[in-house]
């Protein structure tokens, strides 16, 4: 469980997006888009993220859009700030999105 100590700001956020090329600081969280090559494609990606949560224990927020799926890293429990559980969750997420063929779309965030 993260604690408000934990949440990342400044410059370790900058740090952490660059290790996350495809991702955004917006509003607190850790925010991308990942199209994916077909709608089924996209309900891949979303059971992937979805494995990845119950294994790390962090689950994101999720909205899927035909052949798009936006995901959503915070850390609740850390008063709604991204802390390194959030990069190490975003990372897996993207790692997964690669597989399948996704492309991401950050910009596309809305």
């Amino acid at each position: 469980m993260a604690g408000k100590d934990d949440i990342l700001k400044g410059s370790a956020i900058d740090d952490a997006l660059a290790e996350l090329p495809d991702w955004r600081f917006r509003q607190g969280s850790l925010v991308t888009v990942y199209k994916c090559p077909t709608s089924s494609a996209a309900l891949e990606l979303i059971a992937a993220v979805g494995r990845i949560a119950e294994q790390q224990k962090h689950h994101p927020d999720l909205d899927w859009r035909y052949n798009r799926v936006l995901i959503r890293y915070t850390s609740h429990d850390a008063g709604s700030g991204v802390t390194r559980r959030d990069v190490r969750a975003a990372m897996s997420a993207g790692e997964a999105a690669a597989h399948i063929g996704a492309v991401a779309e950050p910009e596309a965030m809305p």
